[in-house]
């Protein structure tokens, strides 16, 4: 594990958490704009408000310069300017006095947690409102309150990031992840904080295989309207993607599958997480909640799966003020790199091999046989005997590792070993 890359994708969510972001707007490009600074072939795209996108439709879009509630005393409570989540995403504008009566229903707080400042939005029905812990709710005096809230919601674009790292063919695998959640640590900016910085990773590599596309995007309507303008290429061309989501927290790992649950990203990501961290937490598709609702819906049915730290809706702290900075580790966000860089690695070295001996070949007089025999050694020829005894054209490289209990990462330079010296070929 890298901590001092984790060290740098916390410094990276450091300086987007205080942005306020939402599906559309200008806090949304301004944190791509951060993004593309670190990412420079992450290009921006514009869809414009009222484009249909299958059965939905962009939205207008929203902007938010400032919110706060006057309470009878003078005093500013759910002020934006202290925290972002004190809006309702989305809210309208509005500039009224109301009784302490009239404004309860446009409060929200959660009684379970009463330090939380809870994160509500109404993306697609006009309405107003804040968001507070249920501490400070319950000091609230009657009388007569002032509520301020300057926001536009006009024709405008939903913005988009696209970075293609080409491979040696055409074939891709996706990284999606999404920038839509205004101040949360884990389920918003982990995901495309380590996006970013797998897809440096990625032009660092002397060679690819295959291409990678990294999608940053609105959730939900982001997703689904890059489908609307790319679905035929995309099942043409994507052969395993994952989405990116909740990769920061020290907690936990987690796994859910694509809808099928049978593809090369679940077998890869099956693989990686038995070795990397064997206690995961395995979900069923019936858990879906990101993007991958979208991906694997029927009749897109792409191959897409999701790797996660704690999975979202998991861990008490989601979807409120509590996902913020502490909760997101340097360590964590390490982890969360690492499980979806063993899974590309993975994806990378499978293929199908056959052994060119009939029986097994002698490894001494080709030098790959230890003359000093150790425990160490030992292993390291009883992983080339194992292998060489399952390549038989049969199975993929990946399927042999499973079977022979073995991380596929450490196969591939014995792979690369036997081919020099004509022991196996690709099928």
């Amino acid at each position: 594990m890298n901590l001092e890359l984790g060290q740098q994708m916390h410094a990276l969510c450091r300086e987007l958490f205080p942005i306020c972001r939402s599906l559309t707007g200008a806090g949304f490009r301004s944190s791509m704009d951060i993004l593309r600074r670190e990412l420079p072939a992450l290009t921006m795209h514009a869809v414009p408000s009222g484009t249909q996108a299958f059965d939905w439709t962009v939205p207008l879009e929203w902007n938010i310069r400032s919110a706060w509630i006057e309470a009878p005393d003078g005093s500013r409570i759910c002020d934006l300017a202290q925290h972002n989540l004190h809006v309702m995403g989305y809210s309208e504008p509005v500039e009224a006095e109301l009784s302490l009566e009239d404004l309860q229903p446009h409060l929200y707080s959660l009684p379970e947690q009463p330090d939380a400042i809870p994160y509500i939005t109404s993306y697609y029905s006009r309405r107003w409102g804040f968001c507070l812990t249920h501490k400070q709710r319950q000091t609230l005096q009657p009388g007569r309150y002032r509520v301020h809230i300057d926001a536009s919601l006009e024709p405008g674009v939903l913005n988009y990031g696209e970075a293609l790292i080409r491979g040696e063919t055409e074939q891709e695998v996706l990284l999606s992840s999404y920038l839509c959640h205004p101040s949360m640590a884990n389920n918003e900016l982990s995901g495309p904080v380590v996006g970013t910085y797998l897809a440096r990773w990625l032009q660092s590599l002397p060679r690819r295989r295959y291409s990678y596309r990294l999608l940053i995007v609105p959730e939900t309507i982001g997703a689904i309207t890059y489908l609307s303008r790319h679905l035929d290429a995309m099942k043409k061309n994507v052969v395993a993607g994952y989405v990116l989501s909740c990769m920061g927290d020290e907690r936990a790992y987690s796994f859910l599958p694509s809808r099928r649950g049978t593809t090369l990203a679940d077998r890869a990501a099956r693989h990686v997480l038995s070795h990397l961290a064997p206690g995961y937490g395995s979900y069923s598709f019936l858990d879906r909640g990101s993007d991958e609702r979208q991906y694997c819906s029927p009749g897109v049915d792409l191959p897409v799966a999701s790797v996660m730290r704690s999975k979202y809706a998991c861990y008490p702290e989601y979807h409120t003020s509590l996902d913020d900075l502490e909760l997101v580790t340097p360590a964590g966000l390490a982890g969360g790199f690492t499980a979806v860089q063993r899974c590309i690695e993975a994806i990378e070295a499978d293929e199908t091999l056959n052994c060119t001996t009939l029986c097994e070949p002698q490894l001494g007089k080709r030098g790959l046989y230890p003359s000093i025999s150790t425990k160490e050694s030992g292993k390291q020829v009883e992983a080339m005997m194992n292998l060489l005894a399952y390549c038989d054209g049969s199975e993929s490289l990946l399927e042999v590792a499973e079977r022979i209990g073995r991380p596929i990462w450490e196969l591939g330079p014995v792979v690369s070993q036997l081919k020099q010296h004509g022991l196996l070929v690709s099928a």
